[in-house]
């Protein structure tokens, strides 16, 4: 069988990311398959905004809660408060040089 972590494949089991994720889709899923739904539907919004980061600030939005995560999916002013909040953390633990966070702003 194909792997399960191809997201690009069509008509794979995973709804296209154009198609809006509801709670109703995603409660229908099985509870390891909602996270990377919501992580397939995040990273490109992230991506946009921190393309650097953008895996490493998805994988930390990951953590919080699915409602939460679901907000964030549909407000961009929400996403973006937690992907500066996710830089501060980063900058905080080193992960980012200051320079260049600097230079991202």
């Amino acid at each position: 069988p194909p792997p399960m972590a191809a997201p690009a494949v069509p008509g794979g089991a995973a709804a296209p990311a154009s198609e809006a994720l509801t709670t109703a889709t995603l409660a229908a899923a099985p509870p390891e398959q909602q996270k990377q739904m919501l992580g397939e539907r995040l990273f490109p919004l992230v991506h946009r905004l921190q393309p650097e980061l953008a895996g490493k600030i998805t994988g930390m939005l990951l953590e919080m809660d699915n409602t939460e995560l679901l907000n964030l999916l549909e407000s961009p002013e929400s996403l973006l408060a937690k992907v500066d909040e996710a830089m501060a953390v980063l900058r905080q633990h080193g992960v980012l040089p200051t320079e260049e966070a600097a230079a991202a702003e």
